[in-house]
């Protein structure tokens, strides 16, 4: 609920506050007094475009703060998405300088014009005489049929069962609409894989392959060099092994005499050991070294099928065509998962779709059951405010597929006169007849709908007085569950108030000042006797006013 409205520095306003009554709180005032200020004040809460021609002051800003009370909304999941700081009591103020910026701030967060009107839709239900009421919304029509059949708990289930519906069947089309895009795809991918698997590469393959060709393409040369090597170590007259070991006999003798020479001495024979071993090594490879063309011409075949590879897939080596193979196994395993969750996700759905049916059937059968109850009770109500012909019927049509709200439309058919046709609101009603309407629908669902602030501008405009003392009685009912607060010219709604505010202007020096007082007891008897004959009042008119209030 709207509990204080401070505001400085706008339009005919130099700074003024208002405490709101929790129930009904009534303004009145001379034309042209500034009440329409106060809703234009209020509008900038609401996140409505700021006008720099609003400054009392041109030289300061100008301020407008809103406290609310929001413990009884349930809104601390939208102050969590818009990452703001959630409290029970809201202040929303909205600054505009005298440059032309316009600043907003929720509890001191920055916040846009955007997340104003979002928050204040809950907080704040504005009536003009001539508005487009929120009635005329069939979201709006169906949430009332829903609260009157008392559907809160059930449709809560069902539009959370409806959300992981919609959220699956999403996830469905856009792996349909992958499996369907990738058929190509997945055929130049197989190609490719198949092209890689075929060639059957093994890590360090090409270097061996590199290796042997290198020595098979040498083989000649390798076999007459390495047999020359094993023979000059080995087998020749003059061969260096031979003369190495006569040397080491020749000094054998000499080697006990010093440390020394017995370590020149093993150095020696060491080195023949190696040169021994080494000749067997050049035998070895100048007798397993032929000239093998047919092995030259597999080695090459292969290496060939490798650089083909590796050009083709812009890569230097067998260890990154192997990770590409790998790439495009798991791809294509990608490819034949997509399939079974296509599968997956089909059942699933076809499951929650049998389950909101069910619970759509049942939200369907207790919508209904309200209609016939709540016509009889609007068309009453309507009668009671001198529009006896009136008819109000609610229209409930099957729509056969799945909705965020069931499996029903909701829609208001108005009818003003007998005989007339049926019609939707918004193609029918005038504005007073819409804002008697809009008072009936909303008291009749006072009690099972949390309904924000309802602020009434003059939408008692050109009704009689009868008429407007038991619309006077209505607002005092719904007063009673839900803050009200009713800016009006008749006596007889004026009455009515918890709390009454008297807009009024003054002068100042050189300025116009509109300002607002709460009128004591007093002065309200006096302000509603004005009100019904002039000023100053006739005794007469100040015995009715007090009747008023006290009746």
């Amino acid at each position: 609920m709207l509990k204080r409205l401070h505001i400085r520095n706008y339009a005919l306003i130099d700074e003024l506050e208002i405490n709101f009554s929790e129930q009904l709180t009534i303004i009145t005032g001379e034309t042209g007094a500034g009440k329409s200020i106060l809703l234009g004040a209020l509008g900038l809460i609401m996140g409505e475009r700021a006008d720099t021609k609003v400054f009392y002051n041109d030289a300061q800003k100008c301020v407008v703060e809103a406290y609310f009370d929001v413990s009884a909304y349930d809104l601390r999941e939208f102050f969590d998405t818009h990452e703001l700081d959630y409290d029970p009591e809201v202040v929303i103020r909205r600054e505009l300088s005298p440059t032309g910026k316009s600043r907003a701030f929720v509890n001191d967060t920055p916040a846009n014009n955007q997340v104003l009107q979002r928050l204040t839709e809950n907080l704040i239900d504005l009536h003009q005489q001539f508005d487009t009421l929120d009635i005329h919304h069939v979201n709006f029509q169906l949430r009332m049929i829903d609260a009157l059949a008392d559907n809160g708990p059930m449709l809560k289930e069902y539009q959370q069962g409806y959300r992981q519906y919609a959220s699956d069947k999403k996830r469905l089309a856009e792996l349909i609409e992958r499996s369907q895009s990738g058929a190509k795809e997945m055929e130049f991918l197989r190609f490719q894989l198949e092209e890689l698997q075929s060639a059957e590469l093994i890590e360090g393959e090409q270097e061996t392959l590199e290796g042997e060709l290198a020595q098979l393409s040498n083989a000649e040369d390798i076999k007459r060099n390495y047999g020359a090597a094993y023979s000059h170590l080995s087998e020749s007259e003059m061969n260096l092994v031979g003369q190495l070991q006569e040397l080491a006999r020749s000094i054998a003798p000499t080697r006990k005499l010093s440390p020394q020479l017995s370590a020149m001495s093993d150095r020696l024979e060491a080195s023949i050991i190696d040169l021994q071993d080494l000749a067997k090594d050049f035998e070895r490879i100048a007798e397993g070294t032929d000239h093998d063309p047919q092995r030259i011409a597999e080695a090459q075949e292969r290496l060939n099928v490798m650089y083909k590879l590796q050009k083709k897939h812009g890569v230097s080596g067998v260890d990154e065509l192997l990770k590409i193979q790998t790439d495009l196994e798991q791809q294509m395993a990608g490819y034949t998962n997509l399939d079974s969750e296509i599968i997956k996700i089909e059942k699933a759905i076809a499951t929650q779709e049998k389950t909101l049916r069910t619970t759509a059937a049942t939200l369907s059968k207790r919508r209904r059951a309200v209609p016939p109850k709540f016509e009889e009770r609007v068309q009453a109500m309507l009668t009671q405010l001198s529009m006896p012909h009136a008819r109000l019927k609610v229209e409930i049509a099957d729509t056969q597929a799945l909705t965020p709200t069931g499996l029903d439309d909701v829609q208001f058919l108005f009818a003003t006169n007998i005989g007339a046709r049926y019609l939707p609101i918004k193609d029918v009603a005038s504005g007073g007849e819409l804002s008697r309407l809009t008072l009936c629908t909303k008291s009749l669902v006072a009690d099972a709908i949390p309904l924000p602030t309802l602020i009434f501008d003059e939408i008692d405009s050109g009704i009689s007085g009868d008429v407007s003392l038991k619309m006077g009685v209505i607002l005092k009912e719904l007063s009673a569950r839900h803050q009200v607060i009713s800016i009006t010219h008749t006596p007889q709604i004026a009455a009515r108030a918890d709390a009454h505010y008297f807009v009024y202007k003054k002068v100042e020096g050189q300025r116009t000042v509109t300002n607002v007082r709460l009128l004591a007891p007093d002065e309200r008897v006096r302000s509603i006797a004005v009100m019904l004959s002039g000023n100053p009042p006739s005794e007469a008119a100040i015995a009715t006013a007090r009747e008023l209030v006290e009746g």
